[in-house]
């Protein structure tokens, strides 16, 4: 899940790396309030842990911040609802990109918070639905990076987190088209299987993909996140026609012909993208909320109900952003490393008691029934692991 004009989707924390140099938005901050949004300190946001420390409150209609400017280098933004009943979402944008963000942080919950590293420029902090939704950050100065053996582990780290990107990328673009070719000849069956087949690969790189905020919703935009007067299009109408309907009409072939070309888009906009460390442990983070937020809930596959296949989908994905900082971690903090990997192998043993080969996807469908028996029990796996992973951002953004 994000992703985007819908917000209930989660979008991207895995980001493109910040373009060095001065960043002025453009269409961000068109329209910003600052003076009826923020309450902000003097000067620049104090370092802690190695880290410029922003702390965003979310109270009645406003989204308020204690700084809106820091120096170049890594940023942690800590995000606390106190009573905004209508305000769950905040995101740091340059031009129409996300580089960091969260969701879901609902009233009476612990702060949430996400680390990005910043160089000079100006940038908006969005908080959807606010009564000042955009509010300009500034960040002075240049990051700089010191060369160390745990430096060259995370940039290692980062390449391989770039090419497993595109490995799914192209992944998914052979399973659209395998679903395409089903729909085209009219095989109800063969495309369910090719549905099932596809969701996955999009769903390993979800961060990733709702980076980019006008396609995602193009592609994955379940129908409560449709804009009034937007075409619904993507996986999920074609999904309505397969499962629920059980026919395929020429409105979902030219649903399936452009999801065909818009997966063509995201893979060229995915191939060649550069990252930072913390983009990968804001986007592992990002991917159980996603789980929280609709796999868990059974709203993300209403028609189909193989949501424990995207569920799982979501932790894979996760988890190889975990592994691609693994080798750098284990010097930074070993204990927390060794903490994080139980959590996964505890989830990874918990989704396989799910596992069945005869089913679509290769797991139990996630009925109403399974819903109220087990929802629970996923939920706080899911909470055990997120805790100490949510840690592992500002940790490798300072190090």
């Amino acid at each position: 899940m994000t992703p985007s004009t819908s917000h209930s989707t989660l979008r991207l924390t895995l980001l493109a790396a910040v373009v060095a140099g001065s960043m002025l938005l453009t269409g961000c901050t068109a329209g910003s309030s600052a003076g009826s949004s923020v309450s902000s300190g003097s000067g620049a946001a104090p370092v802690a842990n190695g880290a410029a420390q922003v702390a965003v409150t979310l109270t009645g209609s406003q989204c308020l911040l204690d700084y809106t400017t820091a120096p170049a280098g890594p940023v942690t933004f800590t995000v606390t609802n106190t009573d905004a009943a209508g305000l769950s979402e905040v995101e740091l944008m340059s031009d129409k990109r996300i580089l960091g963000e969260r969701e879901n942080i609902v009233a009476g919950l612990k702060p949430a918070s996400f680390t990005v590293t910043l160089s000079g420029g100006s940038y908006a902090l969005n908080c959807p639905g606010a009564t000042a939704e955009n509010t300009t950050f500034t960040v002075t100065g240049a990051a700089t990076t010191a060369a160390s053996d745990v430096q060259g582990r995370l940039t290692e780290g980062t390449t391989g987190y770039g090419a497993f990107i595109e490995d799914q990328a192209a992944g998914l673009v052979a399973a659209v088209a395998t679903l395409d070719a089903a729909i085209q000849a009219g095989d109800v069956a063969a495309a369910k299987k090719a549905y099932a087949a596809a969701r996955p690969f999009y769903e390993r790189i979800e961060p990733v993909a709702e980076s980019f905020a006008d396609l995602d919703p193009q592609v994955d935009a379940r129908v409560a996140d449709v804009t009034p007067g937007t075409e619904w299009t993507g996986f999920h109408p074609i999904e309505k026609d397969l499962f629920e309907t059980g026919a395929i009409a020429d409105t979902t072939k030219a649903l399936s012909t452009k999801l065909v070309a818009d997966i063509a888009q995201l893979q060229t906009l995915t191939t060649g993208l550069s990252y930072k460390p913390e983009e990968l442990a804001n986007g592992a983070s990002s991917l159980l909320e996603e789980v929280q937020s609709s796999k868990i809930t059974g709203e993300e596959e209403a028609y189909s109900h193989i949501d424990l296949v995207d569920f799982a989908a979501n932790i894979e994905g996760s988890e190889q952003a975990f592994e691609y900082l693994k080798p750098a971690l284990t010097t930074i903090d070993p204990d927390l490393t060794t903490s994080i990997s139980g959590q996964f192998e505890s989830v990874d043993a918990l989704l396989a008691s799910y596992a069945d080969t005869s089913a679509l996807g290769g797991f139990v469908l996630y009925t109403d029934t399974l819903k109220a028996s087990d929802a629970t029990k996923l939920t706080q796996a899911i909470q055990a692991l997120q805790a100490p992973l949510s840690q592992i951002a500002e940790k490798v953004a300072t190090a």
